[in-house]
Order: C-alpha cells, then sequence, then structure tokens
C-alpha cells in the first residue's frame, strides 16, 4: 500500500526544518567515517593501554591481525530489575565474537536508576537528567576511539534514551541496541492498582500492600506494565535497532542468550552486509517510524520529550505537533496496561512488535524504505524468532493476532487514533495520554485546587480536603524548577476520587509515569512554571477545561483580569529544599541550562 499522505507530509515536513542541521551532522559523520582505522591512528603507547587488560589472544587479532574490534557499553546493575541480567551479557558477547574473529571489551559502564524505588521521594528529581548523564558516560565510554561497532545494554526509563543519545554523537559506528526482556507476569498489574487504591483509602495496611507489591514485581527483568521502559523496545524494533524480535524474549532462556549472540554477529555483519553506521540508520524517516509506533500502541508520555532529543543528537528537529498530525491518522493496535488488562507478556504472545510493525507496513502508515541493522530492513521485524544454541535462530512470520483483545488489525482498531495527544490554550502547551483514559472523561470542566507540589497534593487527600469535582493543577514541577519528576504517586489519589464519581483532572508542568492511566492528565506543561509559565496565575476556584476531544486546554478566566494578574513566586523553602540533598546540588547546571519539554528538556545545548 502507497504510504498515507499524513506520514508523507510529516516526514517532509521534518526533513525540511532539520535540511541544515541533519547536513552539518551528516557532514561530520563522514569525515570519521574517512579516516584511518584506529591501530594507524593510534600511538604505540595508546595501543598498548588500549589492550594491557586483555588476553594475549585478544591482544593478538586487534594489534597482529586487525580483527574488528566491539565496544560494550554497559547499564549492569542490580537495583534494576531490568539490568539485572545484563550482569553476564559481556562474557557472552566476548565469546562470540571470538568466535567471529573478532573482539570485543567494556568500553564503560552508564548509571541507571530505577523510577521505581525513587517515585515519590527525592531521588526522582535526578531521573530525567539521568537521560543526559548516561548519554555522557556513553560518550566518555566510546571516546577511546578503537571500536569498529558498538553494542548497547540497556533497558529502562532514561536509559535507552540515554544510550541512543549517546550512540548518536558517534554516528559513524555501526550499534546495536542488545534488551533483556522483562520478567515473568506476576501479580496482574489492575490488581495491583485495585490495592493501591484501596490502600490510598487505608482499606488495606502496609503489609498487604507490600504483599501487592512484591508479588507484581517479583523476578529479573523489565516490569510488565506498558511503560516507558518497556516502550523503549517497541520503538527500538520500529526503526531497526534490535535484533528482530528480541524486545520481550523472557531473561533466562536459550532463545535469549542466542538472539544476544545474534546482535554480535549483527554488529560485525559479513562479506554481503555491512551494519550501517547509527547515524546514517537514524533519519528522519526512522524517527517516524518509532513516532507512528508509540502512537499506534499507547506508548509513554515520556517519549514526547526523550524521542525529541534523540533526535536532536542525529540533527533532526521534530516537536509536538508533528507527534500531533501523526495521531490523528494512526490507529491504536494495542490494550497493554495502563490501556488495557494485558501485559507486555501478553502482548508478546499476541504477536508483540512483529504484528504491530506489520499491521503499520501493510497500512501505508511506516517508512519501508529504511535502513536497519540487518540486511532485510525493516520487513525483518515482522518475524517472530525461534531457536537456541546447537539448533540457530529461525524467524517467522508473525501471523494473525493471538489475541483481538490485546492486538488488533490496522482495519479493525480499538481506536481510529492514536493514544496521545496535545492540548493547547491559554495555559500553554501540554499532552496527555489519551488511550487509557475512559470516553466519557476526555473532557473535564471543574474548579481548580491549586498545590505547590505533589506531596501537598497527597497531604489535602489524606487529609479529607478533597472532595467533589475538581482539576487539581501542580506546578513548579518543571526541568529548571526541580528536574521535572514523575508523579506517579498522585494516580491512586486521584482514581479514587474518580471513582467515587467526581470529575477530576491533573495539570501540571511535570511528568507522569508512562504507566499512568485512566485520570486525565496534561503534562509537560510548557512553559513551566518557573519560566513564567501560566500556571503561576491559576488561583484556587478558577475554572479549567481540559477537552481531549477538542485539543484545547484553557482557564476560564477574563482576558483581562487574567494578564492583570501578578505569578505566584516558587516558594523560597521549596526551591531550596528541591536543590540540595540527595546529590542535587550537583545538577544545578542542569536546572540552570534544561530546555522546556517540547525542545526535549536537553541540558546539553
Amino acid at each position: 500500500m502507497p504510504l498515507h499522505e499524513a506520514i508523507l507530509r510529516t516526514t517532509e515536513r521534518i526533513r525540511q526544518r532539520s535540511a541544515t542541521s541533519r547536513g552539518a551532522y551528516l557532514e561530520r559523520l563522514d569525515s570519521y567515517v574517512r579516516r584511518e582505522p584506529g591501530l594507524d591512528r593510534l600511538g604505540c603507547a595508546n595501543i598498548a593501554h588500549s589492550v594491557a587488560g586483555l588476553p594475549g589472544n585478544d591482544k593478538l587479532r586487534i594489534v597482529v591481525e586487525r580483527g574488528p574490534h566491539l565496544g560494550i557499553v554497559t547499564a549492569y546493575n542490580d537495583m534494576l530489575s531490568a539490568h539485572e541480567p545484563l550482569q553476564h551479557y559481556p562474557r557472552v558477547i566476548k565469546e562470540e565474537a571470538r568466535r567471529q574473529g573478532a573482539t570485543a571489551q567494556v568500553a564503560g559502564g552508564v548509571p541507571a536508576m530505577c523510577d521505581g524505588i525513587t517515585q515519590g521521594a527525592a531521588g526522582m528529581d535526578l531521573s530525567l537528567f539521568s537521560r543526559d548523564v548516561i548519554a555522557m558516560a556513553t560518550a566518555v565510554a566510546l571516546s577511546h576511539d578503537v571500536f569498529d561497532a558498538a553494542l548497547m545494554l540497556g533497558v529502562c526509563d532514561k536509559i535507552v534514551p540515554g544510550l541512543l543519545i549517546g550512540a548518536l554523537h558517534f554516528g559513524h559506528l555501526p550499534t546495536v541496541f542488545v534488551p533483556a526482556g522483562p520478567m515473568p507476569s506476576g501479580l496482574s498489574n489492575s490488581a495491583k492498582a485495585q490495592v493501591r487504591e484501596q490502600a490510598a483509602q487505608g482499606l488495606v495496611g502496609r503489609d498487604e500492600l507490600l504483599q501487592a507489591e512484591m508479588a507484581a514485581y517479583h523476578a529479573p527483568g523489565t516490569c510488565t506494565f506498558y511503560g516507558t521502559a518497556n516502550s523503549n523496545q517497541m520503538l527500538l524494533e520500529a526503526m531497526g535497532l534490535h535484533v528482530p524480535g528480541t524486545a520481550f524474549v523472557n531473561p533466562g532462556q536459550e532463545l535469549r542468550l542466542e538472539l544476544t549472540r545474534e546482535a554480535v554477529r549483527t554488529a560485525l555483519g559479513g562479506a554481503e552486509w555491512r551494519c550501517p553506521p547509527i547515524g546514517r540508520l537514524v533519519d528522519e524517516r526512522a524517527i517516524v517510524n518509532a513516532m507512528v509506533a508509540l502512537l499506534a500502541t499507547g506508548g509513554s508520555t515520556n517519549h514526547l520529550i526523550h524521542w525529541v532529543a534523540v533526535a536532536r543528537s542525529a540533527g533532526i528537529a521534530i516537536d509536538w505537533e508533528d507527534f500531533s498530525e501523526l495521531s490523528a491518522v494512526v490507529p491504536l493496535l494495542a490494550r497493554v496496561y495502563p490501556n488495557g488488562s494485558a501485559d507486555v507478556n501478553d502482548f508478546q504472545a499476541a504477536g508483540g512488535p512483529g504484528y504491530v510493525i506489520r499491521e503499520l507496513l501493510d497500512a501505508g502508515l511506516m517508512h519501508e524504505d529504511v535502513l536497519t541493522v540487518r540486511a532485510g530492513g525493516i520487513r525483518e521485524y515482522t518475524q517472530v524468532p525461534s531457536g537456541g544454541e546447537g539448533v540457530g535462530l529461525h524467524w517467522q512470520p508473525v501471523g494473525s493476532s493471538g489475541d483481538d483483545s490485546v492486538l488488533r488489525p490496522a482495519a479493525e482498531p480499538f481506536s481510529p487514533t492514536g493514544g496521545l495527544k496535545v492540548l493547547t490554550g491559554n495555559l500553554g502547551r501540554s499532552v496527555i495520554k489519551v488511550s487509557a483514559v475512559p470516553p466519557g472523561n476526555h473532557v473535564i470542566e471543574a474548579p481548580a485546587r491549586v498545590f505547590d507540589s505533589q506531596a501537598a497534593l497527597l497531604a489535602a487527600f489524606h487529609s479529607g480536603e478533597l472532595d467533589g469535582d475538581m482539576v487539581c493543577v501542580v506546578r513548579w514541577q518543571g526541568p529548571q524548577a526541580n528536574g521535572m519528576p514523575e508523579l506517579h504517586k498522585l494516580t491512586p489519589p486521584l482514581a479514587v476520587l474518580q471513582g467515587k464519581g467526581h470529575r477530576v483532572a491533573l495539570v501540571t508542568d511535570g511528568r507522569m509515569s508512562g504507566a499512568s492511566g485512566k485520570v486525565p492528565a496534561a503534562i509537560h506543561l510548557v512553559p513551566e512554571a518557573l519560566a513564567g509559565g501560566p500556571l503561576a496565575r491559576v488561583r484556587d476556584g478558577d475554572r479549567i477545561r481540559l477537552d481531549a476531544v477538542a485539543g484545547t486546554l484553557e482557564v476560564l478566566v477574563s482576558a483581562e483580569e487574567w494578564l492583570a494578574r501578578e505569578p505566584a513566586m516558587l516558594p523560597a523553602a521549596q526551591a531550596e529544599d528541591s536543590s540540595h540533598g540527595l546529590g542535587r546540588e550537583l545538577f544545578a547546571g542542569f536546572r540552570r541550562n534544561a530546555l522546556g519539554a517540547e525542545e526535549g528538556a536537553c541540558t546539553w545545548l
């Protein structure tokens, strides 16, 4: 089927907007590709240092045989269940590289923090900025400049965007991303959410809540809801940066290990195929493919920040209008929690990324003429792998949906439009994830309750102050104010109010978790309150109308009164508290330099 007109139009607009920056990026990339091999560029002492810690045979392959040399950048730690399986990946990679006549070294490690651990705590103020720290750490790792290709080991929320941003600043290197897969299903996400709501009402105690949480998060692997971490994996498949079908294979399976070995073979290429430099592969079409895949699956709102930053790293400029135009024509094909009751293991069993990509390609909603890390292009990503050590890998076409309550064809979608929308009005610009919000709650008009922090809203809820229809405004949560933390702790109390029949919504310049669900939330509001945004003018009792159907967000105050109001100021005690303790002092420069959410909240520009 020919490519949809809206896909063509959006891609062309991005291409024209990015012509100068993308041209400069590719010129720099090509200058690095044309250089002499690393051993010919480096001095003898440099070479000796680079191989000093390697076994003798590996030294021979590098120095004498001039075999290919892979750099491994790993986000391993065992704080994150999703990253615990990565502990043994370097050994597997090195063994496979030797079998292929090559070598591999761990070039460096990058930090990886778990939003599940820091949610609602002071450490969450570092979460968004950790993405750029990871990008910088990736650059430090690859700055040794001795590698012929790279493997990126990482899965979770800020880690994959950070690794990708860093890798694109070394765009001359062929680069393959290597995930670890989701944990097996435990307590269902919907049952977990129910216990959280009961705990918010005091109906169950801490022991019952802890038991439920530990039954949901119970093993190595990614959390099983379709939040930012699992959206990362969907987008990497849609961009052709994985071995096809590798995203949602559980840890510990022989297939998982063999796919990791295949990542080595893919990065090395062969006589008939060479993996392209990642900076060539990630072009305007690949970015649009990722955006489409995000919308078609109701993925994380965080990617309306992260993928703007990713694109910028390849010299490509995208904005929320691009997402909005694509969302109007991209159907919703998946129902995975919080957009449904299924988890990512159910999603994989029903057909997974391969099914989604095939449906989008066949409907003319994804670019097929794109480079990927594989010779067969993006069509290879419509297949499902099987096999293991000793029997090799085999891919088969994905077939029809294994469960039409989880995945549907493009001709019969859950919704004719995508799961994310942009809202505009006199409060600024924001985004809302509508795929998980019941249609009856797509329009909320109610008086404002204004809070200066997440903690203040929670305190008001627990004291019984919150009752009736309301739009909860939580301000001073943008990148410059406190690092733009996720406010996922607000989901249970707001859901409780909604469950009592109240018309409730959230408006904030902060973020919500990629797992946020049924409460309508206008988030990422720009400009943020600290940067002079209109949110600083809102007062208790102002009527606010959030209309996800029309795409508007308005405070219903006369223009004359609105302009005459003095904006509120960030409380001095709150400013002091959010900039000190638990390392937050070290991020003062990040807060000072951060761009707005629609510009990717980048701190390095």
